[in-house]
């Protein structure tokens, strides 16, 4: 069985670029190239991680049927760590990147951010679990902490930053993490 092309119509569907893909299965984008023209073959622990950014797992892979999940666990999670910027992601509904919107959880270490967003379509939606964070839109900074929501149309350059450290639930529609 060729799984490139079968690789490849997942990546498009989700909206994901060959970088965004190897960026998130922490391999080379040259690989998943490869991988998607079928020049090269994945271990199966590498093929695992790469369904698992895809939203997916072996069993949906090669199995045809529909798959109705509602209800995600913790063990569901797919999980990034990003040591420059001092966040963590946690993509909290692994297929998500399908869907209109796009549900994370992003822990942010004292002093930690996200990368900034170019402006695009859709609309942003957060609430703070725990601390407190500032989010940047174009050249306006706004204050968020504990129990507080924000909302925003992400027509400027966008960011979330926090001096203290804050977990919170973001949502983005359509997906851009």
């Amino acid at each position: 069985m060729q799984i490139g092309s079968k690789i490849k119509e997942l990546r498009v569907l989700k909206g994901l670029t060959q970088e965004e893909l190897a960026d998130r299965a922490e391999l080379s984008k040259g690989f998943i190239s490869q991988l998607e023209r079928d020049l090269a073959s994945p271990s199966i622990a590498t093929l695992v991680d790469i369904l698992q950014c895809l939203g997916t797992d072996l069993k949906t892979f090669f199995d045809d049927t529909q798959d109705d999940r509602v209800v995600f666990k913790k063990e569901d999670y797919f999980e990034k760590t990003d040591t420059e910027l001092h966040n963590k992601i946690e993509w909290i509904i692994p297929n998500a990147q399908k869907n209109i919107m796009e549900p994370i959880r992003l822990t942010l270490e004292p002093g930690g951010s996200t990368y900034p967003d170019n402006p695009h379509e859709g609309e942003e939606f957060g609430y703070v679990l725990s601390g407190a964070i500032s989010i940047i839109v174009g050249n306006k900074r706004y204050k968020a902490k504990k129990g507080e929501a924000f909302y925003f149309e992400p027509k400027y350059k966008h960011y979330i930053e926090s001096k203290s450290g804050a977990v919170i639930i973001w949502v983005s529609s359509p997906p851009s993490f």
